[in-house]
């Protein structure tokens, strides 16, 4: 399998699950595939594996410099497991974020950007998150 289709994949097992965490947060399958995190355990098989061959390739990784990274986002294999990386980390954050909010009751109006903006800038909605549970911690 090329990394080009692993790329594919790996956003089309990404997807769904999203889908499933904004929609429908509290349905018996999304908490399944939360509390056994499913989707970023499968993510992170798919990353073990390229970060592997991207060490066989470049023979290590040095993340001392901004101009080391840069060298090491050449390399498919290095670039692949990165975006694989995000996925995963991304993923779980906003599991994270579901998780919190069983004790929070943040309403899924709310909680539906802050999902959103994870999924699609990272640590912005996980910025939005904490402060949507701030406001919230404080109202209580």
């Amino acid at each position: 399998m090329t990394p080009t289709e692993v790329f594919s994949i790996a956003g089309m097992i990404t997807m769904p699950m999203w889908i499933l965490m904004i929609l429908v947060p509290k349905w018996k399958v999304t908490r399944f595939l939360i509390a056994f995190k499913v989707i970023p355990l499968l993510l992170s098989i798919i990353y073990l594996i390229y970060i592997i061959q991207a060490f066989q390739i470049s023979g290590g990784m040095n993340f001392n410099s901004l101009t080391s990274v840069m060298k090491l986002f050449t390399e498919e294999n290095a670039v692949l497991a990165g975006w694989v990386h995000y996925l995963a980390f991304d993923l779980v954050v906003g599991m994270w974020m579901l998780d919190q909010n069983k004790k929070l009751g943040i309403h899924l109006i709310l909680m539906a950007p802050c999902l959103f903006a994870t999924f699609m800038l990272g640590p912005i909605g996980f910025l939005l998150f904490f402060i949507i549970k701030t406001i919230k911690q404080k109202q209580s």
